[in-house]
């Protein structure tokens, strides 16, 4: 388009496009005073004619592609012509679309407790992070009158408001019955908790949450069973799916994310510095080979250092990539929990890491 068009549109009107036979000259009749009934409403008489004119003239040049359009008939010059623009416009739409701009899901980070059954002869088979891959051939399962809470963390805050659970070893019609099942169960936030109760069938239930939980990590903490074939049979939980807004927040797409390493199982979960019962400082290892640290002190509303990035494990040292920082390598020593209600694990750090982190961090705030 010249530049004496862009600055006349109105001419566009009256003569043709450079293909096809022209269009006959129309004229716009529009009144230089606007009704009289509906000069109360506009603000602005002039530039009430000029929007006129303006969609009277649009109207014609749709007019007049139209009638070029029917004349060319057959695939032509005039057709080639105008194909690009709706193209072009239609991809326009696709970008500002809410469905394609919607951000996928945040999956869990992870799934970690103290203990689970046959940790020490075979930690994969009833590994806590088999809950979260929507696969009835994994199954979490715990030994005890009350087992081992089970954390679930995520990178950043989500709302939950249904799970679907399988309860029981949903392996096999025979582990299913052998071994205890979950019956009852709360799912608990910093600041909320929500109690979830199944029959005891196999394959999985909708639980819609009486009130949304929102939270980063959540504790699950059996709470009933239906029995086993053995008073001290082991209580297991075949599947947990988390659900948000309608949406699968994990499941077996991600089944391969949550198979168990044992080079990083001593460092995954949320581990706490600070004063107990109120850190100020969150060091959180993730499935996918991510860490995230923020520092909380107490007196401000907001935390006051965030950072994230990437990390490795070899042996005993981990190699965590810290930005403006770089690649800083430290050894790592986990300290299994003792007995007790509040007993926790620990973790140390020795390297050079910013100095801010501390050194030391314990599994429990």
């Amino acid at each position: 388009m010249s530049p004496r068009t862009q600055t006349q549109p109105q001419r566009r009107i009256t003569s043709s496009s450079s293909v096809g036979p022209p269009c006959r000259p129309g004229r716009v009749r529009v009144s230089s005073t606007p009704n009289p009934r509906r000069a109360a409403f506009i603000r602005d008489p002039g530039r009430h004619v000029e929007n006129v004119r303006s969609r009277v003239a649009a109207r014609r040049e749709v007019r007049c592609w139209r009638k070029l359009h029917t004349r060319t008939g057959a695939p032509g010059r005039g057709r080639s012509k105008m194909r690009p623009m709706r193209r072009l416009s239609l991809a326009s739409l696709l970008l500002v679309s809410p469905t394609v701009l919607a951000a996928a899901p945040a999956a869990p980070g992870y799934a970690q407790a103290e203990a689970w059954l046959e940790k020490e002869a075979r930690p994969d088979h009833y590994v806590p992070l088999n809950l979260l891959d929507g696969r009835d051939t994994t199954v979490w399962c715990a030994e005890g009158e009350k087992p081992s809470h089970v954390f679930i963390g995520f990178k950043e805050p989500v709302t939950l408001d249904e799970v679907r659970v399988y309860t029981g070893d949903g392996t096999s019609r025979d582990a299913f019955k052998a071994n205890g099942r979950v019956r009852k169960f709360t799912l608990t936030s910093v600041d909320a908790s929500r109690s979830v109760t199944v029959q005891d069938k196999r394959g999985l239930q909708a639980v819609p949450l009486s009130q949304p939980l929102f939270g980063a990590r959540f504790i699950l903490e059996v709470a009933d069973r239906f029995p086993g074939a053995r008073d001290d049979s082991p209580v297991c939980l075949t599947d947990l799916v988390l659900y948000s807004g309608g949406k699968a927040l994990n499941g077996p797409a991600l089944a391969t994310r949550y198979k168990y390493d044992a080079r990083v199982a001593p460092l995954v979960g949320t581990w706490f510095g600070g004063h107990e019962g109120a850190p100020e400082r969150f060091l959180s290892f993730f499935v996918d080979g991510t860490w995230r640290f923020s520092l909380e002190p107490l007196e401000t509303p907001e935390p006051t250092t965030v950072v994230s990035g990437t990390y490795t494990v070899s042996g005993n040292k981990v190699t965590l990539d810290i930005p403006k920082k770089g690649k800083v390598t430290a050894r790592f020593e986990r300290t299994p929990a003792g007995e007790g209600p509040k007993a926790a694990s620990a973790l140390s750090l020795d390297g050079a890491l910013p100095e801010e982190w501390g050194s030391t961090f314990r599994g429990q705030p």
